[in-house]
Order: C-alpha cells, then structure tokens, then sequence
C-alpha cells in the first residue's frame, strides 16, 4: 500500500472513529440492559399465575375478552391484540383513538387459553423505558432514529479502515501480542487493537443490524404504501367501517389459512397497520428462524372472509430478522451472555481509543505513519 492511500485511510478511521465515538458508548452502555429486557422485566413484573386448565375450562371467545377489556376502559377503543411468543398469555392495546401516540395506550394482559384477565400492565416509562429510548431515538423520534443510523455508518466505515490501516503491520507482530514492558501508552495501544480485530465480525454484524433497525419507520412506511395498499386496494373507496364483526372469527379464518403458524398480533381495522376494512392478522412460523418472520392475513372485518395473505417483501423480511439479531436474541441465554461480553469488550475499544486520542502527541502525520510502520498498530490513526 503507498504512503498516500495509507494516509487516506489513516485519516477516514480518525475522523469516522472520533465523531461517532461518544455516540457509540452510550449505545453499546445503553444496550448491555437492553440485551437482558426479558429477564428484567419479568423480575420486576412478575409472570401472572396461571390456572390450570382441565376438559371442562371453556374454551377462550376473543369477543367475549373484547368485550370485557373495553368495559374496564370506557371511552377508548380497540387498536391491537398481540399474543406472548413463549408464554400462554396475550393483552389488548386500546388507546383513545384508534391512532395515538404509543405512549397513550393501555395494555390489558389475558390468559389467552381461558381469556382471564390479570393486572394491566404500567404506563410506559422506568429504566427500561428510558434505556430503549435512548438506544433508539434518544427521544427524538424519527430525526433521531436517522441520526444514530448515520453514526452506525460511521461505525462500520472506522472499522473498515482501522482493519485497512492495521492489515499491512500485523506481519510485524505475533497475533494478539500486548506490549506492556513498554509504555503505557503503547499498552493500550496494543490492547486496542487485538481487541478491535477479534471483535471486528460481530461489531459489523451488529452494527449493520443497527443501522437497518433505525430504518424501521420508512421501512416500514414503505410498505403500508406499496403492498399493503396494494392488498387493500378494492376496499379503498368504500367508507370506513363503524362497527368491526367478530374478531373471534376472523382469528379462526387466519389460522385455517396458515397452518402450523401461530398468531403474532392483530392489527384493528383503522389502525396503521391494517385497513379500514379488514383485522390485519399477522401469523408467525414456529421454528427459531421463521418465528421471527411476520405473514399477514387480511380478513374482512365484516364477513370474516380471507381478503388476501402473502409474504412479506424482502426489505421488510430483513428488518424483521434485523432486530433480534441486533440484541442476540436467536439462541436464549447463552447467546446473550456472548453478546454481553462483546458489548463490554466494544466499550474497552471505544473507550481506550478516545484515551489515545486524548493523550495524542503533537506530531505530524507522516510521523506517527512511520511509527506505526515500525510498531505495527492501528488505533494510532486516532492520533
């Protein structure tokens, strides 16, 4: 490599390290309790106890649950019904208008065996909440979305160049050599460069990942505009139903059209996520990997007739697998213990980069290349 194409990216992985860096800390700080959420939450709201069910327990009538769930909340309508992945249990979303803020909806949970009903889950809000908001947003909806998204780039971009620069001097140096009779500086110099190219796969998947997840809204805007208006289209000039049919119907017809997939959520007609006309119904797969992937099924609200149900376009699909991947949630605990101390090792770079970057020493570029021709590191281009 010349003199002159080290330098360029010398200079990419400085400059891309150094302004996403503070961002990035508190992603990775925020995300170490976001990887646990099942845990915690289920330790601080404790699993509701449920009644064993015999041959004479009824079977459950979602209408009936309907029912009851906007009794308890008069005024308010219904907006969705989403049922637990690993648990017997659902709740109802209903909210003030059929589209409110996330914020102003109120979550009735049931035993979706029985359709008893348990404590109604808090408002929004807490450490968790706090702590999502800001790994997402930084309670700044979309603009902040899009903002962290371009640090994520900036993320991959430092760790394409730093392995650039680092690449053509590990010759020079065992594997994972950490010099640390010599000076401090160069210590942790050393230290975070082992660390960055034995993390360097996982960084980008999960920096990659992240930066699909801040896409979600246009994503996902894209398309309520395109296949969903597409399946939508022959209801698109009769006006808005007032009064939805049986949703216990609608949940039959959705499962006798998707055999061997489980009921995700339900999305009620007039909310973003449906039409005016129809319960979107989305069903899940039941293996690992296809549980993750969403298929809806349109049933007229008023017959309880199937409309429509397909796939879900590729750029969706990859959202949809995008976002457990993100947080490592595919392979149970195991998985997130391994994600929990690659997320603490991207803490030691991040943070002994900015140490190297702080205690940089006045000299000119071409200098500190030579230098790290003769030593063999990377992270200097912080310098």
């Amino acid at each position: 490599m010349t003199t002159r194409s080290l330098r360029n990216w010398y200079l990419v992985h400085k400059w891309t390290s150094l302004i996403s860096t503070i961002f990035l800390l508190m992603l990775c700080l925020t995300g170490l309790p976001l990887i646990f959420h099942e845990e915690i939450e289920h330790y601080f709201e404790p699993h509701p106890e449920l009644t064993p069910i015999t041959a004479e327990t009824p079977a459950i009538n979602f209408d009936d649950v309907m029912t009851r769930a906007l009794a308890a909340r008069p005024g308010e309508v219904a907006r969705f019904v989403f049922f637990e992945q690993d648990d017997p249990l659902g709740g109802v979303i209903s909210g003030p208008t059929l589209v409110p803020p996330p914020e102003n909806g109120h979550v009735q949970p049931f035993d979706a065996r029985t359709g008893e009903f348990f404590d109604p889950l808090p408002p929004p809000g807490g450490f968790m909440y706090i702590m999502l908001k800001l790994h997402t947003d930084m309670f700044m909806g979309l603009p902040g979305y899009l903002f962290l998204g371009f640090m994520g780039l900036l993320l991959v971009a430092s760790i394409v160049s730093g392995a650039v620069v680092y690449t053509p001097f590990m010759r020079k140096l065992d594997f994972a050599t950490v010099r640390t009779k010599r000076s401090t500086r160069l210590k942790w110099l050393d230290l975070h460069n082992v660390l960055g190219i034995v993390t360097l796969i996982w960084v980008l998947v999960v920096g990659l990942t992240g930066v699909i997840n801040t896409l979600a809204i246009p994503i996902l805007g894209l398309w309520q505009s395109g296949q969903l208006a597409e399946m939508t289209a022959p209801y698109k000039d009769m006006p808005p139903l007032k009064d939805p049919g049986s949703l216990h119907r609608a949940l039959e017809t959705a499962k006798k059209a998707a055999p061997g997939m489980d009921v995700s959520f339900v999305a009620f007609p007039g909310t973003q996520f449906s039409s005016q006309h129809h319960y979107a119904i989305y069903m899940r797969g039941a293996t690992p990997l296809t549980e993750r992937l969403l298929k809806p099924a349109l049933v007229d609200a008023q017959t309880g007739e199937l409309t429509d149900m397909r796939e879900m376009p590729w750029y969706v699909q990859t959202l949809l697998l995008s976002q457990p991947l993100h947080f490592g949630d595919y392979g149970g605990l195991p998985l997130k213990i391994i994600w929990t101390v690659l997320d603490l090792i991207s803490i030691v770079i991040l943070g002994s980069g900015l140490y190297l970057w702080l205690g940089r020493r006045k000299s000119s570029l071409e200098k500190r290349l030579a230098e790290l021709d003769a030593g063999g590191v990377m992270a200097e281009a912080k310098g």
